[in-house]
């Protein structure tokens, strides 16, 4: 009898770890939906609740683990083992940081404004390929995200080459010119709350901070989404938009980048 009561709570055990490690999440891949909601909520909540740490102090300690100090490739690296193997965090990603790499080397951007550090996985992959004297300034408004975000960069050796400020976008923006000494932006990089996408776009114009040929490069504008940020910069004779269709980071969900160049 025992042994029977074993054996079923064994083979209990070994199903729920199953549906949890494989089944479902391959289940959620092609759902915008259900993919957020089962790692943003349920996943990630169980986690905190069994580690007693945060999603990203988790990934934090893969860095430090898995990532040699100094080489931000290896930090970009561990971070997607990370989110593929372990747990998904919604950093830009491998899929689409590769369309963030292609539109850095084609700029070459002198001054890069960040909206949204999260972990800093973005950050590192901008900072990385950045001329030599080029600022990369970066907001984030959670100070936990931006505490383990600091230690990300400085782990791939780049706190020299990034900024990090905390506080809201709309509060930071205004004072871009006075107190970080930025004129105008080669590349915005749009990765924060998904509502301030456009009015931090029209903010960004009455400051001055875009100049002609400007970039703004906005990630999850399908998934999420960001359809009055669209519209706008695809209506506006201000803006040419191209858009570059791809995954939500580490899913088969829909979504992508919007690149817009700012004709003055």
């Amino acid at each position: 009898m025992w042994h029977a009561l074993i054996y079923s709570c064994a083979g209990g055990a070994a199903v729920l770890y199953a549906l949890y490690r494989w089944v479902i999440p391959a289940a959620v891949q092609y759902h915008a939906g259900l993919a957020l909601l089962w790692h943003d909520y349920f996943v990630e909540r169980l986690l905190d609740t069994l580690t007693q740490s945060t999603r990203p102090q988790r990934l934090l300690g893969a860095v430090k683990k898995n990532a040699t100090r100094g080489d931000p490739r290896s930090v970009v690296k561990a971070i997607d083992q990370f989110c593929r193997q372990k747990e998904w965090a919604m950093n830009v990603g491998d899929e689409k940081g590769c369309i963030l790499d292609s539109v850095v080397s084609e700029l070459n951007p002198a001054t890069v404004l960040e909206l949204g550090t999260y972990c800093g996985y973005s950050t590192v992959r901008i900072a990385s390929m950045l001329p030599p004297h080029a600022k990369l300034i970066t907001l984030e408004f959670n100070p936990d995200y931006a505490a383990v975000a600091r230690q990300v960069i400085a782990w791939a050796g780049l706190e020299d080459k990034v900024q990090l400020v905390e506080g809201a976008s709309g509060d930071l923006i205004p004072k871009m010119s006075e107190q970080f000494e930025v004129e105008t932006f080669d590349l915005v990089f749009l990765d924060h709350w998904k509502d301030r996408y456009l009015p931090d776009t029209k903010l960004m114009e009455e400051c001055g901070l875009l100049k002609k040929g400007s970039v703004l490069l906005a990630d999850n504008v399908i998934c999420p989404g960001t359809p009055e940020y669209l519209e706008y910069v695809r209506a506006s004779p201000r803006y040419e938009s191209q858009y570059f269709r791809s995954h939500l980071e580490y899913t088969k969900v829909e979504d992508g980048l919007e690149k817009s160049v700012f004709l003055g």
